[in-house]
């Protein structure tokens, strides 16, 4: 199993240890080039040319639907590769990661948070994102509650729960948790009760229902959730908004032949957005194309998140 050292001891409380973040890809990697990503194997023997690849988009809301957003772009995919490409639903972001690096994954988007564990343990290769037709990127952290919850600032949560969705979400914990920590001395365990929902989705519709008197979600997930109607803006308030973030980052495994990643890279740099189921759901966040990103660069305000955490990038 990936095991993720958080620094996060029983009663999930955040330790005050020294960081520990330097980042290095796992020994079975290379990066000959220093761009953090791990090498294709120069090795032909090494590199793996599939008769199908396997697609899975984060496990953030219903794979149901994202199966059939997705159907569109996976044809089109399948177009230029040449390959049958098969989507697969993914449960939770460590599953995602387990399944690239055991070799059963070819092509990923990986949220945000889990973007540095999948590059270090998996081989993961991210080179684009999702952006707005005028290049612009990103989303928010956002810490909401409902009204008559009692909590209108954030220091209101002290003393209650705080749903977060997996430890290697960037927005569902590891931003929340460091500038809980550095912002408002305010710790998991101490100050208010850490709770673990799985998904966005899941912490989203947690506090709209008033299971959670709060929770911290991306806020790219919340507004395609009301453009759904799946739930009202006026279920909610949001009392925090932090700096922008990258968002999903999309890449290959690490050992696909040269020639398939540069099919696949093409794929996305090419397909037809308008019209498409894709836009349809996408564009309710503001996505409207692909864009060449590169890992060194748009994840590092990440790492440097992972590092105020104490986080170590630990594959075993």
């Amino acid at each position: 199993m990936i095991r993720i050292a958080s620094a996060i001891a029983a009663g999930l409380v955040l330790a005050t240890t020294p960081a520990l973040a330097e980042f290095k890809l796992d020994s079975r990697y290379t990066d000959a080039d220093g761009d953090l990503i791990a090498d294709i194997p120069s090795d032909p023997a090494q590199q793996v040319d599939p008769s199908t690849l396997i697609f899975a988009y984060t496990p953030v809301e219903d794979p149901a639907v994202y199966a059939e957003v997705w159907s569109g772009f996976l044809a089109h995919m399948e177009n230029l590769t040449g390959k049958k490409v098969q989507f697969f639903p993914v449960q939770s972001n460590a599953a995602q990661i387990e399944a690239m690096r055991a070799g059963r994954l070819h092509i990923a988007g990986f949220n945000t948070g889990s973007n540095p564990l999948a590059v270090a343990c998996a081989g993961f290769r991210p080179f684009t994102m999702m952006a707005s037709a005028d290049g612009s990127f990103g989303y928010e952290m956002e810490i909401i509650t409902y009204p008559g919850s009692g909590i209108e600032k954030v220091e209101d949560i002290k003393g209650k729960s705080l749903a977060f969705t997996s430890e290697t979400s960037n927005s569902g914990f590891k931003a929340p948790s460091a500038i809980l920590k550095a912002d408002y001395d305010m710790v998991p365990g101490r100050d208010f009760e850490a709770v673990f929902s799985g998904k966005h989705d899941n912490s989203i519709l947690g506090v709209a229902n008033k299971d959670y008197p709060a929770a911290s979600i991306a806020n790219s997930v919340r507004k395609r959730m009301e453009q759904r109607e799946v739930i009202k803006p006026e279920q909610l308030n949001i009392i925090y908004t932090s700096q922008t973030f990258p968002t999903t980052g999309y890449g290959i495994a690490h050992n696909l032949t040269p020639a398939l990643q540069e099919k696949i890279q093409e794929a996305f740099f090419t397909f037809p957005w308008e019209g498409s189921k894709l836009a349809e759901e996408f564009s309710k966040s503001g996505e409207a194309q692909f864009i060449p990103i590169t890992f060194k660069d748009n994840w590092a305000v990440i790492r440097k998140i992972d590092d105020a955490n104490g986080v170590s990038y630990d594959c075993q």
